[in-house]
């Protein structure tokens, strides 16, 4: 048996067990960033600064696109993870099949309404005369590839809750690997320029999507895929989806978001500002990955040990995650106020483009010092299965706090794209402090009622 095989969940020490998951789930998040980031680097150097803008007006709907990944996935995965710590194989064989059928179902339903409506829908996130016709054939190549992408982000997810952490790095490693070399045989080559990105992008997608199913229908996977279980059932899918919803609210309305801000930019900066925050979005991205990474790692660790009922397992996990996860943001915010030109110059050769960007990144991470204990909290609540505080807390810092703030701002502010871009931080720091004191009064409640269940632990 491989050693990434030897991951004992309820029995190995927290802080290796965490050190051993978190490397490569760390490592598989910065290659899966590769897939939007690659197409970034290769269209702004080498088609131009208005197709990078295009590339960035088609950043609202990927995000859909995944987040739906993430309502089955990161909704079924934890789950998957108490079961199995309560020692109910069957049940999470169950979840994990209806999840199967549900991604599929989800696939269908996505390509068609975005290839239906592809074109007023990026005139709506921000696109202009001179960037939507690049847009719209990026889009229509890269949602004709959407089973791709739901399956493998959304079944990875239970390949990283079992334990194996380098088989789930490996997924978006074959994917990255394939996208590097196809990026630029297309766009270069045989000169397709945003429409060889978007190609490139879903041959590669189609990659780790079969690796993914090879696995999980494998003798290797402690659970399976099984087809006695492809009929859906309520009992079963419902409890994911409230689960999944925070998840899922969390990369939405990242996308309305986007919408947003790409709106209310180009109204008062135009076509220059729109570029400028499709920069700022990749290099967030990059920053905030390895927090991800982090997190998923922790969350099986934390969900088996929770329905094996091992307390003091779940709060060790807890710990460690936390103080990773604010000395990293602390890192990075530094790094973003230190040496901003360093990150914007990796997507744009253009003076004007550049100086904007260096300019409004120093604003626009202004609050990421606190973000790791938003993150922490927050993911502690989705892999304790608490659909519901979860949901409230992926609700407040983008709904109620950054989207009204996106538009109030520029009422008070001569310069108006400085004021939309100060949103962020803003909004970082209110959420990352309220989440923080919700999670100080509920976590050690959760873990005492969940003790007081009949059922006794599974592990001794």
């Amino acid at each position: 048996m491989s050693k990434q095989h030897t991951n004992d969940l309820g029995r190995d020490p927290i802080g290796s067990l965490l050190a051993r998951l978190a490397g490569p789930a760390i490592l598989a998040q910065l290659i899966n960033a590769l897939y939007n980031l690659v197409d970034r680097v290769y269209i702004g150097q080498g088609v131009g600064d208005l197709a990078l803008t295009a590339l960035g007006v088609t950043f609202p709907i990927l995000m859909i696109i995944s987040a739906f990944s993430a309502f089955v996935g990161m909704g079924g995965a934890p789950r998957v993870a108490i079961k199995m710590g309560e020692g109910k194989r069957d049940e999470a064989e169950q979840i994990l099949s209806n999840c199967f059928v549900v991604l599929i179902s989800l696939s269908v339903a996505l390509t068609a309404v975005f290839l239906i409506f592809g074109r007023p829908l990026l005139m709506l996130f921000g696109a202009s005369g001179n960037t939507v016709e690049d847009a719209l054939s990026y889009l229509n190549i890269y949602v004709s590839g959407t089973i791709f992408v739901q399956i493998s982000l959304g079944l990875n997810a239970f390949i990283s809750t079992q334990g194996f952490a380098r088989t789930s790095m490996m997924t978006v490693l074959i994917g990255a690997i394939a996208n590097i070399l196809l990026d630029p045989l297309f766009i270069f080559v045989f000169h397709m320029g945003v429409q060889g990105a978007a190609l490139a992008t879903i041959l590669s997608q189609a990659l780790s999507a079969g690796w993914v199913l090879r696995f999980l229908f494998s003798k290797k996977s402690q659970i399976k895929i099984r087809p006695k279980y492809f009929r859906v059932r309520r009992e079963i899918i419902l409890p994911v989806m409230a689960l999944g919803i925070s998840p899922f609210i969390m990369q939405s309305t990242e996308s309305l978001v986007n919408i947003c801000l790409n709106s209310s930019l180009q109204r008062y900066g135009g076509d220059l500002a729109v570029g400028a925050m499709t920069i700022l979005t990749s290099v967030m991205q990059l920053f905030m990955l390895p927090i991800q990474g982090l997190s998923q790692s922790a969350q099986p660790i934390m969900g088996f040990n929770f329905g094996a009922k091992q307390m003091d397992r779940v709060r060790l996990a807890f710990r460690y995650m936390l103080i990773c996860s604010l000395s990293y943001s602390t890192l990075i915010f530094l790094l973003a106020q230190i040496a901003p030109q360093v990150f914007v110059g990796m997507f744009s050769s253009s003076p004007e483009l550049f100086d904007k960007g260096v300019w409004a990144l120093r604003i626009y991470m202004g609050g990421t010092f606190l973000m790791g204990a938003q993150l922490a909290c927050q993911q502690t609540f989705v892999a304790l299965g608490q659909a519901k505080t979860s949901l409230c807390l992926a609700l407040l810092r983008k709904i109620i706090l950054l989207i009204p703030l996106i538009y109030i701002l520029p009422f008070f502010f001569a310069d108006k794209v400085f004021a939309v871009f100060l949103a962020e931080p803003i909004a970082d720091i209110t959420a990352a402090l309220s989440t923080s004191t919700v999670f100080l009064l509920r976590f050690g409640k959760i873990l005492k009622r969940k003790l007081e269940e009949g059922e006794g632990p599974v592990l001794s």
